[in-house]
């Protein structure tokens, strides 16, 4: 594209994604684009890509709508990131990402695209996705029940995702007492670990506690990321209140004592209750 057309686009506030994809393309151009762009490739940008997922999720569980608008551009710009450097590379281009996805949701939604009937119910169209998904792996050779499941995944989100692949060839526990069961044995593993084994067990029972944590909220229906979002976001609105009540004393935490904090936090915990008493 010569040089002043590209510029009328990279200006146009009215450019749309082509305009974004031509930023794109200026930021790495290796002759006149930014060095640190330049130098990046998928591994180096990936790490930010998971971020900027967390950060959609955050802006969604805060109920920032403001805040998701630009999350949501920040989540956009890491897919033209990755898909600019793919052409480069001659992999793909940006169109057949988008073809890619285009047809996989017209594949899969039979019910809305094709002359199957809309008619189902939630949990039938989930058993038709994952049918469609199996048929799809098969196409790729993926034999195994836990082919697939990306490695590159969150932890937690994998061992969920893992668990919900097994659940679904009948390797699952049939209640949720049974698990609760498991948690206790892995619980007492880990004691015993502790006490009396190298810190490598220690860390492969401790693994083991979280694995089997992850599939009890599984049986609770309980996404347990969104549950330890929510927890790291509770803990944090009340130490925050903490340091709050101890500024007021003319004190930090660490001029404090664990006793006067703990009484502090007794305090935040029922501040919180008498507001949102449900």
């Amino acid at each position: 594209m010569p040089q002043s057309e590209s510029d009328r686009l990279v200006f146009d506030p009215e450019g749309g994604l082509p305009r974004l994809r031509e930023i794109m393309r200026r930021l790495r151009d290796p002759e006149t684009g930014c060095p640190w762009d330049i130098e990046q490739d998928f591994a180096t940008i990936a790490p930010y890509t998971i971020e900027e997922a967390y950060e959609v999720a955050d802006a969604i569980e805060r109920e920032a709508w403001g805040e998701l608008e630009g999350e949501l551009g920040d989540l956009l710009f890491q897919t033209v990131y990755h898909a600019q450097m793919a052409e480069e590379a001659g992999h793909f281009t940006f169109d057949a990402v988008v073809k890619n996805i285009s047809d996989k949701m017209v594949q899969r939604h039979p019910h809305v695209f094709g002359d199957e009937s809309n008619k189902k119910s939630a949990e039938q169209q989930t058993r038709d996705w994952e049918a469609q998904k199996a048929r799809e792996r098969a196409r790729r050779a993926e034999k195994g029940t836990l082919d697939g499941v990306a490695i590159g995944l969150p932890a937690l989100l994998r061992a969920l995702k893992l668990q919900w692949r097994a659940a679904r060839v009948g390797f699952d526990w049939p209640a949720t007492d049974n698990v609760l069961d498991k948690l206790l044995e892995e619980s007492r593993e880990l004691v015993e670990a502790r006490d009396t084994l190298s810190q490598e067990k220690v860390a492969e029972e401790f693994g083991d506690l979280l694995f089997v944590m992850a599939n009890l909220g599984r049986h609770l229906g309980v996404d347990p990321e969104a549950a330890l979002r929510a927890a790291n976001a509770k803990f944090t609105r009340r130490f925050e209140r903490i340091e709050e009540k101890l500024a007021e004393r003319g004190k930090t935490p660490a001029q404090s004592t664990l006793e006067e904090m703990d009484a502090l936090w007794d305090e935040a915990k029922l501040e919180e209750r008498e507001k949102n008493p449900k």
